[in-house]
C-alpha cells in the first residue's frame, strides 16, 4: 500500500513539475505571442521615416511619439525575441497602414539582403526643368534623403567625370528628366549610378544610328543641341524638329548658331525677366555663347527631356537658316531661308514688342 502511495505521489510530483516547467519555457513564448498580436493605433495609412541608424528602444520611442504605438513594452518584447539588432533595422520611408500587429511592423523595418527594409517602400523622384547641377541636386534632395551639397561635390569630382567619361560641361548631358522611382535612403553615389544606367538603356542602337545620320558624334552633343532647341521654344513641342534642323543647316554649313539662349545661359540668373537682349549682353565672352564660338557648346545649357532629345534625333528636313518669334502671343516663330526674309521677319517682331512695352508702361 505505502508503495503504491509513493508512486501516486510521484506522478504528482512529476505532473506539477512538468507543469511549471512547461508554464516556464512556455510562458514568455506565449506573452510575446500575445505582444505581438498588438497592433497599431494609427487609424488611417501614414507615412513613417527613419533617417538614421537607432536601437529597438529607439524605434519604439519614435513610434509611439509620432502616435504609432502605445504600447511601448510590448513592442520592444516582440522586437527582442526576434533578435532584432540596431544593423537590422533599415533606413528609408514606410507606409504604415491602420492596426498594423507588431510583428508586421518589425518584419517591415527588418534589413533584407537587398540591403533595404522588407515594408520599405520607394518614392518618386522628377527633375523636369532643371538649368544647372544645382538645380538638379536640389530637386533630388526634396526626394530622397540626399544632402545636396554632397550631391554637388560628387558631381563636381573628377573622380566621378573620369569613371563615366564625361568632361563638367558634358556631365549634364548624363542625367535624362523623367519620374524615377527610388529607395528615400538611395545616396548620392547610388543615384548617380542609376542614372547612369538609365542614359545607357535610353541610347540604344537606334538612337545612335540617328545621332550619326544627322551629323553628331556623342550623346552628349544631342543632349546639348535639344537643350538648346528646348531653351529656344520651351512650349510649342511641333516646332522643336523644325528648330533642330535649322540649327544643324547652320552647323553643317559652318554659320555660328547665334542662339539667344546660349548668352542667356552665361549671365547665370542676371538676365531673368529681361524682355530686350542687347549687343552688350551678347558680347560676353563665354564659352557657351554662340554667338563668339562656332559649333555647339561644350555641353548642355539646361536638363532636356526625353522627347526633345528624340525630335533632335527626328529633325525635321528644312532649308530653313533663320527663326524669329511672331508678333504675337502664340509663342511660335517665322522661320526664314535667306538673311533679308529674317531681317524682315526681325523689325516686325521688334516694332510689335516696343508697341506691347508701350502698353505695359501706360497702364
Amino acid at each position: 500500500m505505502l508503495s503504491i502511495m509513493l508512486k501516486k505521489r510521484r506522478i504528482v510530483i512529476g505532473i506539477i513539475c512538468a507543469v511549471v516547467l512547461g508554464l516556464v519555457i512556455l510562458l514568455p513564448k506565449g506573452l510575446v505571442f500575445l505582444a505581438s498580436m498588438k497592433s497599431s493605433i494609427n487609424t488611417e495609412s501614414e507615412f513613417f521615416y527613419i533617417k538614421e541608424p537607432m536601437s529597438l528602444i529607439e524605434l519604439a520611442n519614435r513610434l509611439e511619439k509620432e502616435g504609432f504605438i502605445s504600447n511601448k513594452t510590448a513592442f520592444i518584447s516582440v522586437g527582442e525575441y526576434k533578435g532584432i539588432a540596431p544593423n537590422e533595422i533599415a533606413l528609408g520611408k514606410y507606409e504604415i497602414q491602420p492596426f498594423t500587429s507588431f510583428r508586421t511592423l518589425l518584419n517591415g523595418f527588418k534589413l533584407n539582403s537587398n540591403g533595404n527594409g522588407n515594408g520599405e517602400i520607394e518614392v518618386e523622384v522628377t527633375f523636369n526643368n532643371c538649368i544647372t547641377s544645382n538645380d538638379l541636386a536640389k530637386k533630388v534632395s526634396k526626394c530622397l534623403f540626399i544632402d545636396s551639397a554632397k550631391l554637388i561635390t560628387l558631381l563636381n569630382d573628377s573622380a566621378t567625370l573620369s569613371k563615366y567619361g564625361f568632361t563638367a560641361q558634358q556631365f549634364p548631358a548624363m542625367f535624362i528628366p523623367n519620374t524615377y522611382k527610388f529607395y528615400y535612403d538611395t545616396d548620392e553615389k547610388q543615384f548617380v549610378e542609376r542614372m547612369a544606367k538609365e542614359f545607357k538603356l535610353f541610347w540604344t542602337n537606334e538612337r545612335k544610328a540617328k545621332m550619326k545620320n544627322i551629323g553628331l558624334s556623342s550623346p552628349s552633343q544631342v543632349v546639348t543641341l535639344a537643350s538648346i532647341v528646348y531653351s529656344e521654344q520651351s512650349i510649342v513641342s511641333q516646332e522643336w524638329p523644325i528648330i533642330a534642323g535649322l540649327y544643324l543647316n547652320r552647323l553643317d554649313k559652318g554659320i555660328r548658331m547665334q542662339s539667344d539662349p546660349t548668352f542667356k545661359f552665361c549671365w547665370g540668373d542676371k538676365l531673368k525677366g529681361v524682355q530686350r537682349l542687347l549687343n552688350v549682353h551678347r558680347d560676353i565672352d563665354c564659352e557657351y555663347n554662340t554667338y563668339k564660338i562656332k559649333g555647339l557648346p561644350p555641353g548642355p545649357i539646361c536638363f532636356p527631356s526625353s522627347k526633345v532629345v528624340d525630335a533632335v534625333l527626328n529633325r525635321s528636313k528644312v532649308d530653313y537658316i533663320y527663326m524669329c518669334a511672331k508678333p504675337d502671343y502664340s509663342h511660335r516663330h517665322n522661320f526664314a531661308v535667306s538673311g533679308a526674309d529674317h531681317m524682315k521677319n526681325a523689325k516686325v517682331f521688334q516694332n510689335w514688342l516696343a508697341g506691347e512695352i508701350k502698353k505695359k508702361e501706360s497702364k
